[in-house]
């Protein structure tokens, strides 16, 4: 499972790269691609997406322990429901697709727009597939089957991957005017294959473990409204979630063209840090937690969500620096190939480098939220997902008001930056009261250390680099490689001197040895 999560995240993140270099980072082309295929996974999570996890499979699990077959006809009753569901929201969706492509995109051309829409009624449709292949891979969770679901989105990233090789070597249009039916085509309907065959690979293998996958006409039996009752303040997050995603594009949108790639793209290299490292904290957290929390063992609980947030700072502090000083650098070695322009990789590196700034709390809030899931809270996270989309409304807006338009995409990570130092604040002062104490003494102590190590590291590095700084992706990665050299030798001997033990625990749990 591990290998294949990790597996799917690279190929996630080479799929968005190979886009950009077939598409033209900068250009509108890649821009309507994206918020047309960031339409069916919003409406997606806002439907069902965010209850899959917290609620769906719960009930599953439920009715396979009650239900005298096992759980098969409830099972198959909610699958037929998502098929009859979300087939309904799906050809609602594509009506409607000018409207959605509208709320993304106030800062798009008629024709960025108008493509947008094209792409989003071929995109849509992915909306079924999604909720399709989630549930067969929840109902193959609970029979004891994992491999599918973990390995079906890497099979979608590579038919995505390959529609970018294949377009790139075609030479397709990179703008739109020249875009032709066959290019467009090409695009439109690989993508969605892509999700198709990721739908697929789960059915099959659901079919494979001896399930009956048949179609119920009549889905009643499943507790719709218990469903709905469980969903409700998930419903609350994921609502609150969406409407940050839609305003920060709307920004990016406004900054003009290459805006929303930018935003997109540095967003998932943000993302990449985060998965590999502090979802590998939260994983090993969660079943201790779990049971602490069962136990109703409060100082455990909180010694548990301690050493998770510490943990995590430590390791992704020197990254978020490093994003901060080599920006640039990783954006030219990442993204400067194929169709992309010089000054779309300049911006590009702009809001990595801003990115950096929130990596470390939106690290933080994210670990502290399983700590309410793990007493069995869903309100309380919900309420403060809201409060901060609030904060991060107000600040991309702001963005739009305050900064020059090219300059605007470059305030949204601030802007997130913001909202999620917020969240975590709150989650904090509210975990405390609720547990008695949050271990606040050593965690504001070890952030004060990770801080000093850390931005001696960067500040060193960025130093020694500064000479070797140069344009093309030879300079970049020579830049890129000295600066992981100097920045991790500085940032040890930093943190040992300052006792930060923390880096020692991290050396333990990756099988390495500080000496």
């Amino acid at each position: 499972m591990a290998v294949a999560t990790m597996a799917s995240r690279v190929a996630g993140f080479v799929r968005v790269v190979v886009l950009a270099s077939a598409l033209g980072l900068g250009g509108g082309l890649l821009d309507s691609y994206n918020v047309a295929n960031t339409i069916p996974n919003a409406v997606y999570e806002l439907v069902v997406g965010g209850a899959m996890a917290s609620v769906v499979v719960p009930l599953l699990a439920r009715a396979a322990l009650r239900e005298p077959d096992d759980g098969v006809v409830y099972a198959q009753r909610l699958l037929s429901l998502m098929v009859y569901g979300l087939g309904a929201v799906t050809v609602v969706a594509m009506v409607s697709a000018p409207w959605l492509v509208g709320v993304y995109t106030p800062g798009f051309t008629d024709e960025e727009r108008d493509l947008a829409v094209v792409l989003s009624r071929f995109f849509l449709p992915q909306i079924l597939f999604y909720g399709v292949s989630a549930t067969a891979g929840a109902v193959l969770n609970i029979r004891g089957r994992f491999a599918a679901p973990m390995w079906a989105p890497l099979v979608n990233s590579l038919v995505v991957i390959a529609v970018g090789v294949a377009y790139l070597v075609i030479g397709g249009a990179t703008d739109i005017a020249s875009l032709t039916t066959a290019h467009l085509l090409l695009l439109a309907v690989g993508t969605t294959v892509g999700v198709f065959a990721q739908m697929a690979l789960v059915v099959w293998a659901l079919a494979r473990s001896g399930f009956g996958v048949r179609p119920r006409l009549d889905p009643r039996g499943i507790g719709i409204r218990r469903i709905g009752r469980l969903g409700g303040w998930v419903l609350v997050s994921v609502g609150a979630a969406q409407v940050l995603l839609v305003v920060a594009t709307r920004a990016a949108s406004i900054s003009g063209p290459g805006g929303v790639s930018a935003y997109q793209n540095a967003f998932a290299v943000f993302q990449m840090p985060f998965a590999v490292i502090a979802v590998s904290v939260m994983t090993a957290m969660l079943p201790r937690l779990s049971r602490n929390a069962a136990r109703l063992d409060h100082a455990r609980i909180t010694e548990d969500l301690s050493r998770a947030v510490r943990l995590a700072v430590a390791a992704l502090a020197p990254v978020g620096a490093a994003m901060l000083v080599l920006g640039p650098q990783i954006a030219t070695l990442l993204f400067g190939h194929g169709r992309s322009s010089a000054p779309a990789i300049a911006l590009l590196g702009a809001v990595v480098a801003a990115f950096g700034v929130a990596l470390v709390p939106f690290t933080g809030y994210m670990i502290l939220q399983r700590g309410f899931y793990a007493l069995q809270d869903t309100r309380t996270p919900a309420l403060i997902t809201t409060a901060v989309t609030v904060v991060g409304v107000a600040g991309c807006l702001a963005a739009t008001r305050l900064l020059p338009r090219s300059d605007i995409v470059v305030g949204i990570p601030l802007a997130y930056a913001l909202a999620y130092t917020a969240g975590l604040v709150a989650a904090a002062a509210i975990l405390r009261r609720r547990l008695g104490r949050i271990d606040g003494r050593r965690l504001l102590r070890t952030h004060a250390r990770v801080a000093v190590a850390a931005g001696t590291a960067g500040a060193v590095a960025a130093l020694a680099v500064t000479p070797l700084a140069g344009p093309g992706h030879g300079a970049a990665l020579v830049t890129l490689t000295a600066a992981g050299v100097v920045g991790t030798a500085v940032y040890v001997a930093v943190a040992r001197l300052v006792h930060l033990g923390e880096l020692r625990q991290l050396a333990a749990l990756a099988g390495l040895r500080t000496g």
